[in-house]
């Protein structure tokens, strides 16, 4: 049984039964050191720099047909110049493949940019400046923001949100002001401020490994799974949703739940926010039709329809994913690239959904 820090179920083309593979970032971010790739890679600035910084943000629609598609496009460079920097090529298997697509997506996860200068103005506006000193308590006792852990943990601070909204929407009540209520943006400018504050810039930042190994049976045991359920399912409904705006659902959603709402651990909010996020992070669906013209324009059947070649049939293969294809890419890229120029071919590369689209076409049964 493997431990992830934030797992995520890679449930590529689930329409077309392909097997869950789980990553796990901790493992990727040993894969990303063991394999060379920090030798011209880097990820959020550690590593080297022959190549992009791998945690750039590239939007929320970062999924592994992309990765998949990103890697396709660049194999022959990158096999070039770590062929002049006399660097071994990395045979990945398809489950270090998953777990580097976890470590990417991990420095990815938690990047929200932020503005301290609207996050000073909201801590004023939203009244948070008139409970919570920075270096000290104020008057009611709550405390101040020096002592949040929640200002280097993620998971804390959903958990924190969580817990304390009863006791802040009865100090709001005494105060006759309505529930504060949270975009993700907010939240972000708000942690950027509380952050860098002279006070609090020296606290050191990490975040704790969470499982989700468990996050399901919580879920339930929490009561949670009683109501979202049906119409009401988090299954589908919020693709791609990092840290921020997990807590600021939680936050928002607090004041709805009444007495009755559950007590969460930070051990316990970081099961349920493994397992949330295990619904979150699918891979790209695709469509079959249009992967159908896709294998035609990349020639595809050139070698995989002609057994001769040696290459093996891949249509109807229903254990095909992206992080199979990855790990693919680079046991036989190199290879497959000979022979493509043997043949006269281009190198496929793929565009926006392409990769997701080829495999659903190939996974067809």
């Amino acid at each position: 049984m493997r431990t992830d820090w934030f797992v995520v179920l890679l449930l590529a083309a689930r329409a077309s039964g392909t097997i869950p593979i789980p990553g796990d970032a901790r493992q990727g971010a040993e894969v990303f050191k063991a394999q060379g790739c920090i030798q011209c890679h880097s990820v959020a600035g550690q590593g080297g720099k022959l190549g992009p910084d791998l945690a750039r943000r590239v939007g929320r629609g970062y999924t592994p047909s992309l990765m998949a598609s990103l890697m396709w496009n660049h194999a022959p460079e990158m096999w070039s110049a770590m062929e002049k920097a006399g660097i071994a090529k990395p045979q990945l298997t398809t489950e270090q493949a998953a777990d580097l697509f976890a470590y990417f997506y991990s420095a990815r996860y938690f990047e929200q940019p932020g503005d301290a200068g609207r996050g000073k103005r909201l801590f004023e506006s939203r009244r948070c400046a008139g409970c919570h000193g920075v270096t000290t308590a104020l008057p009611g006792g709550a405390r101040p923001v020096l002592e949040w852990a929640s200002l280097a943990d993620p998971i804390v601070l959903a958990a924190e949100m969580w817990n304390h909204a009863a006791q802040m929407k009865e100090a709001f009540a005494k105060r006759k002001i309505p529930w504060v209520r949270l975009t993700s943006q907010e939240l972000a400018d708000l942690l950027v401020y509380l952050q860098n504050l002279p006070e609090t810039r020296g606290v050191p930042r990490g975040f704790a490994p969470a499982s989700a190994e468990t996050g399901a049976m919580l879920f339930r045991a929490k009561g949670c799974a009683g109501c979202h359920t049906g119409n009401n399912s988090l299954e589908n409904r919020f693709p791609n949703r990092t840290m921020t705006d997990f807590a600021v659902a939680m936050w928002n959603h607090a004041p709805d739940m009444g007495p009755e709402a559950p007590t969460l651990r930070p051990e316990e909010m970081r099961r349920i926010v493994g397992y949330l996020w295990s619904l979150q992070v699918f891979d790209q669906r695709g469509d079959p039709r249009r992967g159908k013209l896709v294998y035609a324009a990349k020639q595809c059947a050139s070698c995989h329809d002609y057994p001769a070649s040696g290459a093996p049939r891949i249509l109807g293969n229903q254990q095909l994913n992206s992080m199979s294809m990855v790990a693919a890419l680079w046991k036989h890229g190199p290879a497959m690239l000979r022979q493509r120029q043997a043949l006269g071919l281009a190198w496929p590369r793929f565009r926006g959904p392409e990769m997701a689209d080829l495999l659903a076409y190939l996974t067809q049964p």
